[in-house]
């Protein structure tokens, strides 16, 4: 069965540091793996996606320059490490992945398949 847990959310100050983890089971590679977001009362966001090779990544207008997500095939882990935290980075953050190069919508929920159960990052001004 394919799963993806995340962990290593936590509550933070702004300008802090967190580096959340994606870990896949299954047996498979996932061409795609992403992030995304979901503050209370608000729709799921894209934050960044990744293709299996690690060097093809995107990233949400909102992260870039802060944020980097990298993968771990062998150990089938895929990182968002989370520089300069904003109040509004709160949200429960989700994994998702994909079969497929997703080279059309990457930063597309409705593209991905699988998604874990998400983790919480809190930051506080």
């Amino acid at each position: 069965e394919m799963q993806l847990v995340e962990s290593g959310g936590d509550s933070v100050q702004a300008g802090g540091s967190l580096r959340l983890s994606c870990a896949a089971s299954g047996g498979v590679d996932y061409r795609t793996t992403g992030w995304f977001r979901q503050a209370p009362g608000k729709e799921r966001e894209a934050v960044a996606a990744i293709f299996v090779g690690g060097l093809t990544t995107f990233y949400a207008d909102s992260v870039k320059g802060r944020f980097a997500i990298s993968r771990d095939n062998v150990r089938k882990i895929t990182y968002l490490q989370m520089n300069s935290l904003k109040p509004e980075d709160t949200g429960t953050y989700f994994c998702a992945a994909s079969n497929d190069y997703l080279t059309w919508a990457p930063l597309n929920a409705r593209e991905y398949k699988i998604w874990g159960q998400g983790t919480q990052v809190t930051v506080s001004s």
